[in-house]
Order: C-alpha cells, then structure tokens, then sequence
C-alpha cells in the first residue's frame, strides 16, 4: 500500500497562508483521486478538496475561493494552497489517496499535519 506523507503545516496568523504538501512512496497517475481532508478537535473528518485522475476538483464551500488544490505526477505529489486563513480552518489536515471511485480498504491516508491558525 502507497505511504503517505503530509508536511506543510504549522502556525499562522488569521489571514495568512500555508502550502500543505503529500508525497506518495509511488505513482499516482493512475489513482482515481487525491484528496485533502481535516479533523478539528471534537469534531468529525471533513472532505476538504479533492482532484480526481481526469483533473476535476471539488472543493468544500468552507473553502471555495481560498483553498486550491493542486498535483505533480513528476514529483507523486499534491498541494493544497490554502489563503485567508481564518482560526475555524485549526485542524489535523489528511491527505487521502481513493484508488477507485468509491471508498474501498484499498485506499491510503497519511498521518495528518497540524494547522493552527491564531494571532
């Protein structure tokens, strides 16, 4: 199974902006998508933005505008920009690999990377 790994994250004054990176251990250019996803404490695993192997993305309206997902199959990576960075977006940021167009256990998560987002 693919390994995942997130970085990127860290501290942020209200208004600013981070890139979030996720590096695949292989390709995935043949992945169905890749996605972004976050927890904030006490609350449930959210869809953030995805782009799927044809290169469609959804976003979730929280984020519509601000966030841009992006991705390098030279590299096995994608990218999530995110600007206008309000305290709300605080979360254990997810990066999600779907092989196939529904979830199956053959999907892949990294371990998280931390968005703290505070003056």
């Amino acid at each position: 199974q693919v390994q995942l790994v997130e970085s990127g994250g860290g501290l942020v004054q209200p208004g600013g902006s981070l890139r979030l990176s996720c590096a695949a251990s292989r390709s995935i250019s043949s992945i169905y998508s890749m996605g972004w996803y976050r927890q904030a404490p006490g609350k449930q695993r959210e869809m953030i933005a995805t782009i799927t192997r044809s290169g469609i993305r959804n976003y979730a309206d929280s984020v519509k505008g601000r966030f841009t997902i992006s991705r390098d199959y030279a590299k096995n990576t994608v990218y999530l920009q995110m600007n206008s960075l309000q305290p709300e977006d605080t979360a254990v940021y997810y990066c999600n690999e779907r092989v196939y167009n529904v979830p199956t256990p053959a999907d892949s998560w990294g371990s998280g990377t931390q968005v703290t987002v505070s003056s």
